[in-house]
């Protein structure tokens, strides 16, 4: 693998899968794209168009999936584990029919339950899933939430139980969103944050980094409201995600930003041209 990061963002597709996908990347000048298959607000699951797949596919673009946002593989309710599980299923199938790299599901909350009975059901419902994967499917990517609610994952540390209740399974790693760490309390907004967070993800799960949602937060460190920002106009700035491209455990590591068309360009053109310049020393940007 190579040590630069692919830098690109989450895509509309609208006007079809890769006819869409590839059209919008090319307007942001993305590197890396992620996508929905399927309705990110609903449990309907929309079967793919074969011609489609198969441009995306053969078009050489890397390729992330995002599960829709009901997914909860600790939830109480089995109405929704069980849909969360067949979501989750469908979309690592759709993910292997367009060559996507990984499927990023968000990790869940407990709701009502402790913590503890949460992890359990997750570990029933999203093992067998982890075993199904074929050799040539996409990983399954972990994201940590932003800390609100009885949500499973906030900080990188919680990764660590979370990522044992699913036996250390190699096909389970990890897309860390700038935003959600933040709003969790990892200060990135600083070099030594964005050291210390990192470190940290790699001390218990080392090579398990697939990902990274490049965002900005609307709202201070600590908040717990999961709110993006345009890269430079929230609080963690600009300079740290210098840094954070240039760390050893981001390298090689695809890194995507989620925020909306024009606003996208400018997010990949402002991490491109991190990744090219050295991290400049002085007050944060």
């Amino acid at each position: 693998m190579s040590s630069v990061s692919l830098i690109g963002g989450h895509v509309s597709v609208a006007g079809g899968l890769a006819t869409g996908g590839l059209r919008a990347a090319s307007e942001i000048g993305a590197e890396v794209i992620q996508v929905f298959v399927t309705n990110p607000r609903g449990w309907a699951l929309a079967e793919g168009d074969p011609a489609e797949d198969a441009l995306l596919r053969e078009s050489g673009m890397p390729c992330f999936v995002h599960a829709p946002y009901l997914v909860n593989m600790g939830s109480p309710n089995r109405q929704t584990l069980d849909r969360s599980a067949d979501t989750v299923r469908h979309c690592l199938r759709r993910a292997r029919a367009i060559g996507a790299r990984g499927v990023v599901v968000h990790t869940g909350s407990a709701v009502t339950d402790p913590r503890e009975k949460a992890l359990r059901r997750l570990r029933e419902r999203l093992l067998p899933l982890l075993d199904e994967i074929p050799d040539d499917g996409p990983d399954l990517l972990l994201e940590p939430m932003a800390g609100q609610g009885a949500m499973l994952c906030a900080t990188v540390q919680d990764l660590e139980p979370y990522l044992a209740a699913l036996d250390w399974h190699p096909r389970a790693r990890v897309c860390l969103d700038t935003c959600h760490a933040f709003a969790a309390g990892h200060d990135l907004s600083t070099s030594a944050g964005v050291a210390e967070t990192l470190d940290a993800l790699h001390g218990f799960a080392p090579g398990r980094l697939g990902l990274v949602h490049a965002n900005d937060s609307l709202d201070v460190c600590g908040s717990k409201k999961d709110r993006h920002a345009n890269i430079g106009t929230g609080h963690i700035g600009v300079r740290p995600f210098g840094h954070l491209l240039c760390h050893p455990v981001v390298a090689g590591v695809p890194v995507c930003v989620e925020t909306p068309g024009s606003a996208a360009r400018q997010d990949v053109e402002t991490l491109k041209g991190l990744r090219r310049a050295p991290v400049p020393s002085g007050p944060r940007v």
